[in-house]
């Protein structure tokens, strides 16, 4: 592999790392080349001629603690795309995208917005709780260790409708990450390797990139629906028991990630 594509690709797996940009997947997608299946959401050329380089993330730990509320990272999440040489745009086809992956929220609903007496109707089974986050902007490369990233995050349980969300795409939460020091949180940069045989990938293993500074909004679109047919918001209750709005400080996001990157030329030759 050339210097000049193997710089190419360095400057590129970052990108994956933070998400895909908040832009349209395209409808279809085309195979890897094999050996580079973790590959498939990267647009191809006829997909996207501008994509040099493709990327496939995988966030397999670290935690999420927004106001009062912390939920474990403890299913894989993965993102996967492509990005062209100058890291100003980045898209994926109908295979890429940022996974869409329920996390087990610790106290369920009843945590969530204390509302105790549930319980007496629904029993604990009925109101375990699942946290999905969602891109809810465009992410913004500052350089290899730092990134901005907006989202929210889907609160799953049918007790609290289906539109119940923490940050929305007019109000996220964005995400300064970094692999240096944020507030009282220390990250790591990814160890980064290079493998040429059996396939030319770049590999940055078990980065860790954390943010102690940014805010979360209270909740938005949660509804009780009571006998049935009367839907009461109890945002103003879930924001007291969840401690939100939360100002900078008070939240934390910690991600361990590891990211493959390869030239859009050898995935798709």
């Amino acid at each position: 592999m050339k210097t000049k594509h193997l710089a190419k690709l360095f400057g590129a797996f970052v990108v994956a790392v933070v998400a895909a940009a908040a832009m349209a997947p395209l409808a279809s997608a085309t195979t890897p080349a094999k050996g580079y299946e973790q590959f498939a959401g990267c647009p191809s050329p006829s997909e996207n001629p501008i994509i040099t380089s493709c990327q496939h993330s995988s966030i397999y730990g670290g935690y999420v603690k927004l106001g009062n509320k912390e939920v474990p990272i403890t299913s894989t999440i993965t993102l996967s795309g492509g990005t062209n040489e100058f890291l100003e745009h980045f898209s994926y086809n109908s295979k890429g995208g940022l996974s869409a992956v329920k996390l087990k929220v610790p106290g369920g609903v009843i945590g969530f917005t204390g509302l105790t007496w549930l319980l007496e109707f629904l029993g604990s089974e009925a109101l375990t709780l699942y946290a999905e986050t969602q891109l809810a902007g465009t992410p913004t490369i500052h350089n290899l260790q730092e990134f901005t990233v907006p989202v929210k995050f889907h609160m799953i349980n049918g007790v609290l409708g289906n539109n119940c969300f923490i940050g929305s795409n007019s109000g996220p939460v964005v995400w300064n990450l970094t692999t240096g020091t944020s507030g009282k949180l220390k990250g790591t940069p990814p160890k980064v390797s290079f493998q040429e045989e059996p396939q030319e990938i770049l590999f940055a293993k078990e980065g860790k990139y954390v943010d102690n500074t940014f805010s979360a909004p209270g909740a938005n679109g949660c509804v009780l629906t009571l006998f049935g047919f009367i839907p009461i918001s109890i945002n103003g209750i879930v924001n007291s028991s969840s401690g939100l709005p939360a100002a900078s400080g008070t939240n934390e996001a910690v991600e361990n990630i590891t990211t493959e990157v390869a030239g859009s030329e050898v995935v798709y030759p």
